[in-house]
């Protein structure tokens, strides 16, 4: 339902920033490349498991099969735009990714890398504006306020080594919807949050070694499931 109200406009494109719906959640501005790096990245990252690990195996399995849905869905014009940008990517591959596709070996896709976002703007095609970095932590604003310049240096030294190109075309509001219903896991703005969230749990499950076995063995049936007997606290036997 709250997928259908948002489509409800009759405009051809998602507004980025638009309301969604969902509080505290806007449309966003880019999610076939913002799911093509970060479900890329987190397989990236599962190859340090070793393959009998089950959480890699899960994770791998679900984060392929969310992939392929994503690489199928194509913007109008992308073959065209990846030809303009193609030298500035080989140029720059501290800034940009070139990755194969999973269901055609012959199609590459080109990732923006997090900290490049700034790099994808142009007078063209400009996005959102920067928003300033706030200082941070309990001191008072006097001692603050030479943070916020700090930041903003940093950040504009930053940027200016990043090469600009004009963004991926766009999906349609109805290729949107699409991903949406095959992946069946709600908006693509909720996608986007498992996704993140998973490319960031990965990082903790193989700091804990996940695969290794449990520090103490667990008893007999302690991972087996309740059935009604066993809830009844009547003994087998002597159920009817």
């Amino acid at each position: 339902m709250r997928a259908s109200l948002r489509l409800l406009a009759s405009a051809k494109y998602l507004t980025p920033g638009a309301p969604t719906g969902l509080t505290g959640v806007f449309t966003h501005a880019a999610p076939r490349t913002t799911l093509l790096y970060l479900y890329n990245s987190t397989l990236d990252k599962l190859k340090q498991f070793p393959e009998h690990s089950v959480y890699r195996q899960s994770v791998e399995a679900l984060t392929k099969h969310r992939l392929s849905i994503v690489e199928s869905v194509k913007p109008e014009g992308l073959e065209s735009w990846q030809e303009r940008v193609r030298h500035v990517v080989e140029s720059n591959p501290q800034a940009f990714k070139q990755i194969g596709s999973i269901t055609d070996p012959k199609q590459l896709n080109f990732v923006f890398k997090e900290s490049i976002i700034e790099g994808m703007r142009t007078e063209e095609f400009d996005d959102e504006p920067l928003q300033k970095a706030e200082p941070e932590g309990p001191r008072s604003q006097k001692d603050r306020s030479h943070q916020g310049e700090a930041f903003a240096r940093d950040l504009k030294v930053e940027n200016e080594q990043i090469p600009r190109i004009e963004p991926e075309p766009r999906l349609t509001a109805d290729q949107v919807e699409s991903i949406e219903q095959q992946v069946g896991a709600g908006l693509i703005e909720e996608i986007i949050n498992v996704a993140d969230a998973e490319h960031s749990l990965v990082d903790v499950m193989y700091k804990s070694e996940v695969w290794d076995d449990l520090a103490e063995t667990p008893v007999e049936g302690q991972w087996n499931y309740h059935d009604v007997q066993a809830d009844s606290h009547v003994p087998a036997t002597q159920a009817p």
